[in-house]
């Protein structure tokens, strides 16, 4: 895979491009022309992690860090496991930007500062204010895969809008006998059927273009980020507004 370079919006900066391939996704083909006219993605690995993640080492960079990633699907976290892994019981609300879904949220400061305080224990449920559930169309930027098994996806506006982006989860598993599971288990399939072997590791994978997607899942404050470092790679970061979540996404179209 060559290095790659690019200054566009949305995208990494040079130094920190690792390699990058074309990735061709799987659809239902129906003709020659429309074979030659599906749009391919450029899938830039980069050395970027999240903030509160240790930098990945000399000795990591040719496998891209992919030792530090547990095996299987299951859920290997503890802040927060009762609420990351449970469905809102809401209905759904329908929003046309991710501008208008960050808008609606009760604010960080707000919610940091919450009485009684968010835990962060693994019993810590959900609170009034996440009981809701949302659903968005929009562009994937940017995805790695976090130790606990979660694939964190960095979703946004269109190209042409101003920058605005949103932290979105692909919950590990929970038990089987969990009421969660089969839903949360569809939506992480969805997710690994679109990037088969391309599924990214613990640095960050960006795409160009942005790919389109429509999700929907529970929103979630993720209050082991109230302090300390923010999630996201570095590039995108100051345009993160907050530390609201999409977690977990229970249902994700690729290019709807």
């Amino acid at each position: 895979m060559a290095r790659a370079t690019t200054s566009a919006p949305g995208m990494p900066k040079a130094k920190t491009i690792l390699a990058e391939k074309v990735f061709t996704p799987p659809r239902a083909i129906t003709s020659a022309k429309a074979a030659v006219e599906a749009p391919k993605y450029r899938i830039i690995i980069t050395n970027q992690v999240d903030a509160y993640d240790a930098p990945l080492a000399a000795d990591e960079i040719s496998t891209f860090g992919m030792k530090r990633l547990r095996p299987g699907d299951n859920f290997a976290g503890t802040s927060r496991k009762a609420a990351k892994l449970s469905i809102a019981e809401a209905t759904t609300e329908v929003f046309k930007d991710i501008k208008d879904l960050i808008k609606s949220l009760v604010p960080d400061k707000t919610m940091a500062k919450r009485k009684p305080p968010i835990a962060t224990t693994a019993g810590s449920n959900r609170v009034a204010e996440e009981k809701r559930n949302a659903r968005v169309r929009a562009f994937l930027y940017a995805a790695s895969r976090e130790d606990d098994n979660d694939f964190h996806l960095i979703i946004g506006r269109a190209p042409r809008s101003s920058p605005m982006y949103m932290t979105m989860e692909l919950s590990g598993l929970p038990p089987k006998s969990a009421k969660s599971f089969a839903t949360l288990k569809k939506a992480r399939d969805a997710y690994k059927d679109f990037f088969g072997d391309d599924l990214p590791g613990p640095s960050y994978h960006f795409y160009r273009p942005p790919i389109p997607i429509e999700v929907e899942g529970s929103l979630f404050f993720d209050m082991s980020h109230a302090t300390g470092g923010k999630p996201g790679p570095q590039d995108l970061r100051k345009d993160i507004p907050t530390i609201w979540e999409v977690h977990p996404i229970t249902r994700i179209v690729f290019e709807p």
